[in-house]
């Protein structure tokens, strides 16, 4: 998640033996800053970097340099390109994942030359890809591909983890849950409206928040979509480094990180199903090991 997911908690989570991912773009630093700080502080630990397929076209030269210096390179939200597998082949020996939604997209992500897919199931928080709840898709995608699957949507404890890799999956993928750590650049009223939230009820699957990517379904906080709504005006916040500052219009895409000021409420405050589970600000290491407490 772009301002959400820095080299702090990439790290935390690679120190900690899981996969540390950032995103391609942060408006803090430049994505090669933050593949330096995250591999400096992984300590050997597996980083990866997550690209839009709708945009990566637009910045090749990063896609190839995560491809080269990192552990995993994945893409999101578009089919599977073979041209943009082989692309990171040549580029370095990062694996190559797809995120998907739909069976189809898993059985072309093998087709392209992809090394594992993450079937992403309709409870997932922040932008979602498919239809299905994540047991179905999890069990269609299990049965026919070859390459491993991560599980991915609304899995936020132990039980969840360890149910999906009962279910087929060799691994899980997980988000909501880390933007509450303390390695997180989560705005803290972001963080405390992830902690109030009781159940999935309290999560809302819209296209509500499609400023800067028009039309794209995405699984927000109720409670962010009504303050959203309510809001008089056109600017809600604003962000951006120092001395670069930008206007973030109600409705935009863009996540409230630290360096927001503002109507942080009205924002797009993504959250998974699985965010009654979300009670406490742990340092990242102590997810990590909660998450795979009751894995075999």
């Amino acid at each position: 998640m772009g301002g959400v997911s820095g080299p702090e908690l990439a790290s935390a989570v690679a120190r900690a033996g899981a996969l540390g991912m950032l995103c391609e773009f942060d408006a803090l630093e430049s994505a090669d800053e933050r593949m330096t700080n995250a591999l400096a502080g992984a300590d050997g630990g597996a980083v990866g970097m997550g690209f839009f397929g709708h945009r990566v076209q637009d910045d090749l030269a990063t896609f190839e340099a995560a491809a080269a210096r990192l552990r995993v390179v994945e893409v999101f939200w578009t089919t599977p390109d073979p041209l943009l597998v082989s692309r990171a082949r040549s580029a370095g020996v990062a694996l190559v994942a797809w995120q998907v939604g739909s069976l189809d997209h898993a059985l072309a992500a093998q087709d392209a030359g992809c090394d594992f897919v993450i079937a992403q199931g309709v409870e997932a928080g922040g932008h979602v890809r498919g239809t299905q709840p994540l047991e179905q898709l999890l069990r269609e995608v299990s049965e026919r591909v070859s390459i491993p699957v991560v599980a991915a949507g609304g899995i936020a404890t132990a039980e969840s983890a360890a149910w999906a890799v009962d279910a087929g999956a060799a691994a899980v993928r997980v988000g909501t849950a880390f933007v509450a750590t303390q390695e997180s650049r989560a705005h803290p009223v972001y963080i405390d409206a992830l902690l109030a939230a009781q159940s999935a009820d309290d999560t809302v699957l819209t296209t509500g928040f499609s400023g800067g990517w028009p039309d794209a379904p995405h699984r927000v906080l109720k409670s962010a979509l009504a303050a959203a709504e309510a809001f008089e005006g056109d600017v809600v916040a604003e962000g951006g480094p120092p001395g670069a500052r930008r206007p973030i219009a109600r409705f935009s895409s863009a996540t409230p990180s630290r360096h927001v000021e503002g109507r942080i409420d009205a924002m797009a405050l993504y959250a998974g199903t699985g965010v009654a589970s979300v009670t406490s600000v742990p340092p990242a290491s102590d997810l990590v090991a909660a998450l795979v407490s009751r894995l075999g």
